[in-house]
């Protein structure tokens, strides 16, 4: 079962209250999406454990409900 942009958004801002998230349905298929994600939580973190942060608040959706997710993360300039 696919996965809409507000669930996406909703569990990212669940693990990450204080983020800026930005989803895109990159192909209308609810599979195939791109997140941008800006939280103070990934100041100072490299950008590997940025990307485990946002794809442990998925809960286990990736390669399931979620087929593709391009991620951009940061921190706050």
């Amino acid at each position: 079962m696919a996965m809409s942009v507000a669930e996406i958004e909703i569990l990212i801002k669940s693990a990450l209250p204080d983020a800026t998230v930005t989803v895109e349905d990159l192909a209308g298929d609810g599979d195939h999406y791109a997140a941008t994600v800006t939280s103070e939580q990934f100041r100072g973190m490299p950008r590997v454990r940025q990307h485990q942060l946002v794809y442990a608040a998925l809960q286990g959706r990736m390669g399931g409900a979620l087929h593709a997710l391009a991620l951009q993360t940061s921190a706050p300039e």
